[in-house]
């Protein structure tokens, strides 16, 4: 329940709906009989955390203990928060309306490396010490989640713990053992150390770090008794882990308004610039019966007319065809879309056109990422040109006359003859269209092409390699640009300033703490929407900081290189990846995981299992 003094406000921002709460099943208990309290963080806006999935999940999950209760905030808009500065109203959970300093554990999902402005602006918000050592009490504990914590270090003196790998289980743990200490009236520093002993918890107060005079790491020291090295954890079965029966369903529209349900984990094709790829294996697969079931119960409890299957790659689940039939026995007759956002060109089959062609369509998406074969083999992609031509051409043929293209520039061994094969390659899908006999008559095609900027990313095999300038990038893209000839290709594309600023935290250190914390108290926040990003402010904290971004961008390290994430173990072997880039820099591509195991390691984690069909090898 929203106060009376936010009450108040909201006539003057925009879309006050963010910050009521009360949305159809949101989760309300009695304050006075859970025994601890845990604000879910997304640090950015209202409508891009409640589109992601995670939150979803653990929200449901510590929701469903009856000792606990999860509420849910989000980054204030910069009209909201001027608002509050101005009244003192601290930041509070949408549920209860009750400030943060109320919560015993604070958490936050890293999604995004521009992120991290909005979590010290949402700390101080909240009237809580930025810095982890500023905080004396046991409460509230502050807590990382999320794919960035693969490298937390240029966030590490702002949290109290990261929790590496799956949630479900390891947030579980956390709560016990926070509920057992507040009962025993524990000191911070002795949760902290017993905190360290559970698996998948990374707590970086209890790592010195080391460096050398040329500013690379020398070494990581662990003290406390915690782990040298910490593992991160995976849950083994998805049938059995905990699933959302409901989903909070927003006042306002977000970005992905539907019901999303993850249909497996992990992914076969190790694309060597997909830090997600490797980061979230072993593969484990949810079965097509306990997909359809969840997927229904979701539709029924929220009135959603759209389920999206997510997954890094959803056509390569193994059951796919036998979900999409169990799924149509009923989407059909309540006129319930499919989406199947991830797929892939060299299994996009006839028969599962088919299927899509039964529910109101959507539109197609495929990720080629470069523009030539070459390019395409050394960033292990396995899809060839006619591949990309035969689904656009199965598709065009299935009444589809709109494909979205998504490709990166700045990749390893990338040339300009790369760069321009990218617009040959989208004139030879537009070519296919209209050569196609049964292409959809009076209409028209429209190609439009996504581009990225490459980032290099922590355990990749491209996680040595050395960043694209942005003087690079923007002559790529112009490059591009003049390489389009008809009005038929739309581009679009990253700023790369932006990606530049990626680029440097994901690859940073702890030295990088110092800058986040002078570029918020200097005005940045939002980072990653463009009309917010102050590229000249974060230029001057790297100055005042004495930091070179160039270095974790630019720099090539080499493979005896401690690198500041080498202390935290995601089940990759360092060696396979050395492998894969040197594969890369041949051009030699790697067979994908059901043809023949590469021994990247990681099923090692999961007992020598991978759900792909090399299974048991370890």
């Amino acid at each position: 329940m929203i106060s009376k003094e936010v009450q108040k406000i909201l006539p003057l921002v925009q879309k006050p709906g963010r910050y009521t709460g009360g949305e159809l099943n949101s989760v309300m208990k009695d304050k006075t009989k859970v025994d601890l309290r845990y604000a879910f963080c997304f640090p950015d806006s209202y409508e891009i955390g409640m589109s992601h999935l995670g939150i979803k999940i653990l929200y449901s999950l510590a929701n469903a203990r009856d000792d606990v209760w999860c509420e849910r905030v989000f980054a204030p808009w910069h009209d909201m928060e001027a608002e509050m500065r101005k009244r003192n109203i601290p930041l509070f959970a949408l549920e209860s309306g009750d400030a943060l300093t109320d919560f015993d554990m604070i958490g936050f999902t890293l999604q995004y490396e521009l992120s991290y402005t909005n979590v010290l602006n949402m700390l101080d918000l909240a009237g809580i010490p930025v810095r982890s050592s500023d905080r004396e009490g046991l409460t509230p504990i502050i807590v990382g989640g999320g794919p960035c914590v693969c490298n937390p270090e240029p966030m590490a003196d702002f949290f109290d713990l990261f929790m590496l790998g799956d949630g479900e289980e390891v947030t579980n743990e956390v709560m016990d053992l926070l509920i057992r200490c507040k009962k025993e009236g524990t000191t911070k520093g002795e949760f902290l150390k017993r905190a360290a002993q559970i698996g998948g918890v990374y707590v970086p107060s209890l790592y010195d770090i080391a460096y050398n005079a040329d500013g690379t790491v020398k070494s990581v020291v662990a003290k406390e008794n915690a782990p040298e090295r910490v593992t991160k954890r995976i849950i083994s079965d998805l049938d059995s882990v905990h699933y959302p029966d409901k989903f909070v369903v927003p006042f306002v529209e977000v970005v992905h308004d539907r019901v999303v349900h993850e249909i497996l984990r992990g992914c076969i094709r190790g694309c060597r610039f997909c830090q997600a790829g490797f980061i979230y294996r072993p593969i484990r697969e949810k079965s097509a019966h306990t997909i359809n079931e969840q997927c229904k119960r979701l539709c029924e409890s929220t009135g959603y007319d759209e389920i999206s299957l997510s997954s890094l790659s959803t056509s390569d689940y193994t059951h796919l065809e036998e979900l999409m039939g169990k799924l149509l026995e009923w989407t059909e007759d309540y006129k319930v879309n499919i989406a199947l956002p991830s797929l892939r060109v060299d299994n996009f089959s006839e028969k599962l056109m088919e299927h899509l062609k039964k529910v109101r369509r959507s539109g197609l998406t495929f990720a080629p990422e470069a523009g030539t074969q070459r390019l395409r083999d050394a960033i292990n992609k396995n899809v060839t040109e006619e591949e990309m031509l035969r689904t656009a051409r199965n598709a065009f043929s299935g009444g589809w006359s709109s494909v979205k293209l998504y490709f990166m520039l700045g990749l390893p061994t990338e040339t300009y003859d790369d760069v321009a094969g990218i617009a040959e390659l989208a004139q030879k899908v537009v070519g296919e269209f209209y050569t196609n006999p049964d292409r959809p008559k009076g209409k028209g095609v429209q190609v439009n092409i996504s581009v990225a900027s490459f980032v290099p990313k922590p355990f990749t095999p491209f996680q040595w390699a050395a960043q694209d300038t942005v003087d690079e990038l923007i002559n790529k893209q112009n490059h591009l640009l003049s390489s389009v000839k008809t009005k038929k290709i739309s581009v679009s594309y990253h700023k790369v300033n932006i990606s530049f600023l990626e680029g440097v935290f994901a690859r940073g250190d702890r030295k990088l703490c110092n800058v986040v914390e002078y570029a918020w108290r200097h005005g940045c926040k939002f980072d990653s929407w463009d009309d917010s990003f102050l590229f000249d402010v974060w230029m001057q904290a790297f100055e005042e900081c004495g930091v070179d971004p160039l270095f974790y961008t630019s720099r090539k390290r080499e493979y005896t290189e401690i690198l500041p994430w080498d202390h935290l173990d995601y089940g990759i072997r360092k060696q396979f990846l050395i492998d894969e880039n040197e594969k890369a820099l041949e051009a030699a591509t790697t067979p994908h995981c059901r043809i023949k195991c590469a021994g990247c390691g990681t099923n090692r984690l999961n007992g020598g299992k991978c759900d792909a069909l090399c299974q048991n090898m370890v």
